[in-house]
């Protein structure tokens, strides 16, 4: 059996053309072409999948967050804030000022202020400085029935020490210190810490070397008080509409049913409240807006591109079309006996909604209350469309389940890639060993077919040579 190798211009050499170990096999090349083309169609599909779940993850999310702002726009008019808002005018307000919260009624009432609360202050008579010696023993401050004892020893019996000792106990019914230094000297200056009459306070002492007589008073005692009072503890003192009223602080939130007053110096003044329509203006204006944006993320990813092929990531999708399909059927529907309709928000041919101001503001001019009633109940628009919403972007919602589902695609799909990477990570190895051996063998093969070729012409010269 005959055997012809061409080292130099065989097939097998124009087949392996780049360089390998002799026999010029490039393996490398050869290896990575063939693993490629094993990999590329499950490449491929892992790929298509890949995108198509985070397509659709980024979708739902955004039909997500698109229903938790309606809810959220959902909210003023679900709890009644938009709604029950007022608005508070007062005619001198450097006698008062006031502002509404929940109760409010509208009316009008004529405010007189004839004291404001203060808080009780005293000073001592004057010492050298901070550091001069007041006296030992146990000083007592007493406000409404609660008391501090304070024991004064020699080594902190200074005003300075005083005062931080007040300052800083524990137990301190109310009353701060301060050292305040004149023309004739340091006084220590008592302050309730809470305005109104039961909030003055009394300091006695005893024991310990006398000397914190100078720093006692006794409200019932007509003589022989350390202290002197600067400002009297007092009551807040005003008329409703000619009704008597007192507090002990200067800010007054149970004189008229959901206003709170800040007296601020005595004088009479009016205080209107009237219904602030503009919240709730804005609030059933901000559900239509946020709704009709929904409107426009459904479109976008229900969309089809016939010109260029392409299509929304959800389109066809049921859930999607469901939310779309219920969403209508609640704004389009009936609420407590009513609709949107009745109050200026009506559905259009393309899907949105729009607001007739005019409308609205008349809904909205009696008080609100059309609009409370469609709005509120168990069986009202709010609570119709907030039981959807919770359905579908609760915790256990429609759409997290569905999400949670797609991330464990993605997961899949990465052990899938992992799994694929492995196999053709061993399908390299196993290639380049097989074609290593075949250069091997090759360059062995070329080898023999060099000597053979000496050998022949070397025989055919002798030939000639005879």
């Amino acid at each position: 059996m005959a055997m012809t190798v061409n080292s130099s211009g065989s097939s097998a050499g124009a087949l392996f053309s780049a360089a390998g170990i002799g026999s010029g096999i490039d393996v490398t090349s050869l290896v990575t072409q063939l693993v490629a083309a094993r990999k590329a169609p499950l490449q491929n599909q892992i790929d298509s999948q890949t995108s198509k779940t985070q397509m659709q993850i980024s979708a739902l999310g955004q039909v997500s967050a698109a229903l938790a702002a309606l809810q959220s726009a959902l909210g003023p008019l679900k709890d009644g804030s938009a709604l029950n808002a007022h608005g508070v005018a007062v005619g001198d307000d450097t006698i008062l000022t006031a502002s509404s919260h929940d109760g409010a009624v509208n009316g009008s009432y004529q405010v007189a202020v004839t004291q404001l609360a203060k808080a009780m202050k005293a000073s001592s008579g004057a010492f050298t400085d901070s550091n001069a010696a007041v006296g030992t023993g146990t000083l007592t401050i007493t406000v409404d029935g609660q008391a501090v004892n304070l024991d004064i020893d020699s080594a902190h019996a200074s005003l300075g020490a005083i005062r931080d000792a007040i300052n800083g106990a524990t137990d301190n019914p109310g009353v701060s210190a301060a050292i305040v230094t004149g023309t004739d000297g340091a006084h220590l200056v008592l302050r309730s810490t809470r305005t109104g009459a039961a909030n003055g306070f009394s300091v006695s002492s005893s024991g310990g070397d006398g000397g914190l007589a100078a720093l006692a008073y006794d409200p019932a005692a007509s003589s022989g008080n350390g202290l002197t009072v600067v400002d009297a503890a007092q009551d807040a003192q005003f008329t409703i509409d000619g009704l008597a009223g007192s507090s002990a602080g200067n800010t007054v939130s149970t004189a008229i049913d959901g206003l709170t007053l800040n007296l601020a110096a005595p004088g009479s003044t009016s205080v209107t409240v009237s219904s602030d329509t503009a919240k709730a203006t804005s609030a059933v204006t901000n559900l239509v807006n946020t709704y009709n944006s929904f409107i426009g993320i459904y479109k976008n990813l229900t969309r089809y591109d016939a010109a260029s092929g392409s299509a929304g990531a959800l389109i066809g999708d049921a859930t999607l079309n469901s939310i779309k399909g219920t969403l209508a059927a609640v704004f389009g529907g009936a609420a407590n006996g009513s609709s949107l309709s009745a109050i200026g928000v009506t559905l259009q041919l393309d899907g949105t909604l729009k607001v007739d101001s005019g409308d609205l503001s008349s809904a909205l001019s009696n008080g609100g209350g059309s609009v409370k009633a469609l709005f509120g109940g168990s069986d009202g628009f709010a609570a119709k469309l907030d039981s959807a919403l919770d359905n579908w972007i609760g915790d256990s919602g429609i759409l997290e389940t569905r999400t949670d589902n797609l991330n464990d695609q993605l997961s899949s799909l990465s052990d899938r890639q992992s799994e694929l990477d492995s196999r053709m990570a061993a399908l390299t190895t196993r290639y380049t060993r097989q074609f290593s051996a075949l250069d091997t063998l090759l360059t062995k093969l070329n080898s023999t077919s060099s000597y053979l070729t000496q050998q022949f012409d070397a025989l055919t010269a002798a030939n000639k040579n005879k």
